[in-house]
């Protein structure tokens, strides 16, 4: 908002300087004219006058990419949240499980997940072994990067769970070689 100002008075400033040029210039026939000093002060409003609208060009451009990057970032954060509910329906997590896994994706330690949900820090770590278990991965690190990289590649998870495709895309590819 204040660069919009900013640009504003610049442009109030231009104009009032070049009505001044003019109206030197209507003088021009006046004793003590200097012409080498009225085309510096044209040439100066006029650089004046391209810089505010450079800068108007340019906050235009920085308000439509950020307008996109938040349009981006919604549509990311949407798509993450639509990608672990297919996940978590897909692995038959229990709605706690669903929790934990869900601020354990968002990076919450055991000891906050624990007092998030009012629970004890073994009753999360218990469903967090069952979620490791059921997602097939080791741990958190590999449950989050299973997300990641479902996002990255742009598609969306579909109702067949990862250790199946993973199961039938090998079973392709042993039939292919064999």
């Amino acid at each position: 908002m204040a660069l919009i100002a900013l640009i504003v008075l610049q442009g109030f400033c231009g104009i009032f300087f070049l009505t001044d040029i003019a109206d030197d210039i209507m003088e021009y026939q006046q004793p003590g004219f200097s012409l080498v000093h009225t085309s510096l002060e044209l040439i100066a409003n006029l650089a004046l006058l391209a810089g505010a609208a450079v800068e108007g060009v340019f906050l235009a451009g920085l308000l439509r990419r950020q307008a996109h990057a938040e349009r981006a970032l919604s549509a990311a954060s949407g798509a993450l949240h639509d990608l672990m509910e297919s996940y978590f329906r897909d692995w038959g997590l229990t709605a706690s499980e669903a929790d934990v896994a869900a601020f354990t994706i968002k990076g919450f330690s055991i000891a906050e997940v624990a007092q998030m949900r009012g629970s004890a820090e073994a009753t999360v770590k218990t469903h967090l072994n069952a979620i490791y278990r059921k997602a097939g991965v080791a741990g958190r690190s590999q449950l989050v990067s299973l997300l990641i990289e479902d996002l990255m590649r742009g598609t969306l998870h579909t109702q067949q769970s990862p250790r199946v495709d993973a199961a039938t895309s090998g079973v392709q590819k042993s039939g292919m070689n064999g």
